[in-house]
């Protein structure tokens, strides 16, 4: 309809009103970088034009809101517009009729009653003048929004008479919401209201919004956190933080379940690792039997992207590494105040089990992050009592520290989340050359294998540590670009990678080399195969170690078998499933068969996650013996589409990794009415988690 030219300065906030006591009338009011507000005024032709400019503000310009029409004694009616800047202060601008006699016949002549009292400007035959109504300070940082209170009815019909209440929501960089609004006796207006965490060394809000009914008010943060707060107050106010979604905002690199499956980890580019469990709403509602994921920890916050997690398994603690943008692997313990908390959330525990470890032997209650973000130091705990309630405070510590862990009996909020559940750091891992970009460990906890980025052969070499020591026991040599996923066998015997060198290895284990962790094992490479023509995203192992399936960026999914051979192992390709109409970027097998199928999970680079059934089929030899052709590895598939989910429950950007949970205590194959879950990430900043049930 018009394109209005602004100038050299860019124009950041816009806001749109009425003109008060006109029908057809819009008021277009523009800020931003020269600190003036400019008025545009639009009527029957249908053209803005300018009417005035509003100056005042001593920096850049961030918000502008408009209130509805609000009756006056002198102008009929009138409207407010709200300005917030950078300068720390937001101006209430008054905007109504202006009695024409008082408009010298030449026309408007700049003078100091005019500067004092404020522009005036003609829509069609009216006069109009906007002055300055107040000036608020308060926030000691940028204030970014500022919104009026949105109207409510007269009454309860739909034509009734439109009421704005005089209140507005600011929301600034110091990390504070307020609310003002004037007071009934002076006219004054005055902060009522103020949430947040004022002087907190995090950047602070982005923006700020009510309720439609006005009784809550929610921010968003750097990070992209929420915060929201609501007025649970009687007969007077009283705002409290309540519970809102969180997850990530980058992109969400990799994911991994916990050992015995109670939570799950995930990290990303916003240099974040965040840890999710099912809330179990029957504690606090025995009626309720439903449960909710919520992210109930945040054990790392970072100064580098995140690539890569891989969790621990075997007896003791929850243990986890990441892998970062550096050349250091990093390893977190669980503190005490996370197991109690995990026990509490989900309402179930596995203390009793032989691969477990009693929350009262863990003397280490949380972590406290370093001033440069790296290292997160551990608090330790020199009592018994190893902390309270969310309610109470952390005792019996050698100091006070900055971070207060404690143990939750529901899932933290946002102000909770990134400074008071973080897990300490036990070791670094030196070794590698370059940022580390992928790692996995053994099924019995021994073993960790990781590797970094690579353009060279010498620097695409994979690193194999001893979990219980944290030496470096191995270097494996085979890939000559950067290695993007690796996975051990479920009887540890088998380490498989893949590379951006199109090539998939297979390295085999001694035969006494996992029965006890000190002894002495050593992988050596029996296969290096070319399987692809493309970039290879990710490989994974079938639950009875028999078969793999490699996917690549060439659109195809290939499974290959084990057999062995009189000179040893060797791999063979025994099945391929038809090319897909894009890149496969994430596979991951069921732990467990539907019937007399291996269910074969795969995410795609468009966001889409398919189901595929991978039925064996034994080829007779020529004497008719079936089961001598399994011994020989003369095995194919029978490979079809199971399930393809819907597109409004996919990601939409690519998948980077897939994993399987099997919904239950069992650690065998489950029946076919058992039903897993299938935890997925992705680049569009997501954790997904599906629950599966095969009929």
């Amino acid at each position: 309809m018009q394109r209005i030219v602004t100038g050299s300065r860019s124009v950041v906030a816009v806001s749109l009103a009425p003109v008060p006591g006109s029908s057809d009338g819009i008021l277009l009011a523009m800020g931003g970088l020269d600190n003036t507000i400019r008025l545009h005024c639009r009527m029957q032709d249908g053209q803005f034009a300018p009417a005035c400019i509003l100056k005042g503000h001593q920096d850049w310009i961030r918000a502008l809101d408009f209130s509805c029409s609000v009756p006056d004694d002198n102008s009929g009616q009138i409207v407010y517009l709200a300005s917030a800047g950078q300068d720390r202060t937001i101006r209430i601008w008054k905007i109504g009729k202006k009695d024409s006699r008082i408009l010298d016949s030449q026309g408007q002549v700049p003078s100091i009653k005019m500067y004092i009292e404020g522009p005036i400007f003609k829509a069609g035959p009216i006069i109009y003048q906007a002055s300055m109504e107040s000036l608020l300070t308060g926030h000691d940082d940028w204030v970014y929004s500022v919104k009026w209170q949105p109207p409510s009815l007269k009454s309860g019909i739909e034509d009734a008479e439109i009421l704005q209440k005089l209140s507005i929501l600011s929301a600034s960089m110091d990390r504070t919401m307020m609310i003002w609004c004037p007071d009934p006796s002076t006219g004054l207006w005055l902060n009522e209201v103020a949430v947040g965490e004022l002087g907190h060394t995090a950047l602070g809000f982005y923006g700020g919004l009510w309720s439609p009914t006005g009784d809550s008010i929610l921010a968003h943060a750097f990070g992209g956190s929420f915060h929201l707060w609501k007025d649970v107050g009687v007969q007077a106010p009283e705002w409290q933080p309540q519970l809102v979604p969180s997850g990530h905002s980058g992109s969400v690199t990799d994911i991994a379940w916990a050992k015995n499956g109670q939570f799950l980890l995930s990290t990303s580019h916003d240099q974040t690792s965040r840890l999710y469990a099912a809330w179990n709403r029957s504690r606090e509602d025995k009626t309720d039997k439903t449960q909710a994921w919520h992210e109930i920890a945040r054990p790392q916050v970072h100064g580098h992207d995140l690539h890569c997690v891989a969790v621990i398994k075997g007896p003791g603690n929850h243990r986890y590494i990441s892998g970062a943008e550096e050349k250091v692997a990093r390893v977190f313990e669980a503190p005490a105040s996370f197991l109690r908390t995990l026990e509490k959330v989900n309402g179930c525990t596995d203390y009793n089990d032989k691969d477990s470890i009693q929350p009262e032997d863990v003397k280490i209650l949380g972590a406290n992050m370093s001033a440069l973000g790296l290292s997160q130091k551990p608090i330790y705990v020199t009592g018994t009592q190893a902390s309270k309630t969310l309610d109470g405070n952390a005792e019996n510590m050698d100091s006070l520290p900055d971070a207060l862990p404690t143990v939750l009996t529901k899932p933290p909020l946002e102000e909770h989340l990134g400074w008071n559940t973080l897990w300490p750091e036990s070791h670094k891992l030196y070794g590698h050359g370059n940022e580390l970009f992928s790692m996995c460990c053994d099924h019995k906890g021994h073993l960790l294998a990781t590797a970094c980025k690579a353009q060279t052969s010498n620097v695409a070499e994979i690193w194999l540590w001893d979990v219980h020591s944290w030496r470096a026991l191995q270097q494996l040599h085979s890939h000559s670009l950067t290695v993007t996923q690796m996975e051990f066998s479920h009887n540890d015997k088998f380490l498989l990678s893949v590379s951006r060198d199109r090539h998939f290895s297979l390295f085999h284990a001694a035969a006494n080399g996992l029965s006890e962790p000190d002894d002495q094992f050593t992988y050596k490479l029996i296969a290096r195969v070319e399987a692809h023509k493309r970039i290879i995203w990710s490989c994974s192992w079938s639950p009875c170690d028999k078969f793999f399936a490699t996917a690549s960026r060439d659109k195809l999914v290939k499974i290959w078998g084990i057999h062995e051979e009189d000179s040893g192992y060797a791999a063979k390709q025994m099945g391929i499933l038809p090319m897909f109409r894009s890149s496969v970027t994430a596979v991951a097998w069921a732990p467990c068969m539907v019937g007399d199928s291996y269910l074969l999970g795969l995410g795609l680079e468009n966001g889409l996650i398919e189901l595929w059934k991978i039925k064996p089929l034994l080829l007779k030899t020529i004497d008719g013996s079936a089961a001598a052709a399994h011994r020989n590895g003369l095995v194919g598939f029978e490979c079809t589409k199971f399930h393809q989910f819907e597109a409004s429950i996919c990601h939409v950007a690519s998948v980077n990794r897939l994993a399987w949970r099997i919904s239950g205590s069992s650690k065998t194959e489950l029946a076919l009415s058992d039903h897993m879950q299938l935890a997925s990430c992705a680049a569009d900043h997501a954790v997904r988690i599906f629950s599966i049930k095969c009929r």
